[in-house]
């Protein structure tokens, strides 16, 4: 019996939450990298990092090469990238949307009789 759409989104959506996850795939974004410059800008252990690339490659996220013994990391699709801009979008719209929301309800605030 396949599996329902909404069960395959949920574990996609797993499979992107970690932090480190989140960061390898906005640093691809820029395009191909190899591991040791991803080690440079993410601040974890390589045993850490190797685990959530393994991660993502066996989920279809990213894809991997190697060069000689160098590995070099790859989004899967530019859908990914577009997947990351469209989280910083909603992200962004949302934080604006609570400042809005903070704003009112400073503006609300009544002064208390003394």
């Amino acid at each position: 019996m396949p599996v329902p759409l909404y069960q395959a989104k949920a574990e996609f959506f797993r499979t992107l939450g970690h932090p480190v996850r989140i960061q390898v795939l906005e640093l691809l974004q820029a395009g191909p990298r190899p591991v040791r410059d991803l080690l440079a800008e993410i601040e974890v252990e390589p045993s850490n990092l190797s685990q959530q690339l393994a991660v993502l490659r066996r989920a279809g996220i990213v894809t991997s090469t190697r060069d000689g013994s160098t590995v070099v990391y790859a989004l899967s699709s530019p859908d990914v990238a577009e997947l990351m801009r469209a989280a910083r979008r909603i992200l962004t719209d949302m934080i604006v949307g609570q400042g809005e929301l903070l704003a009112e309800l400073r503006d609300s605030e009544q002064p208390r009789p003394g």
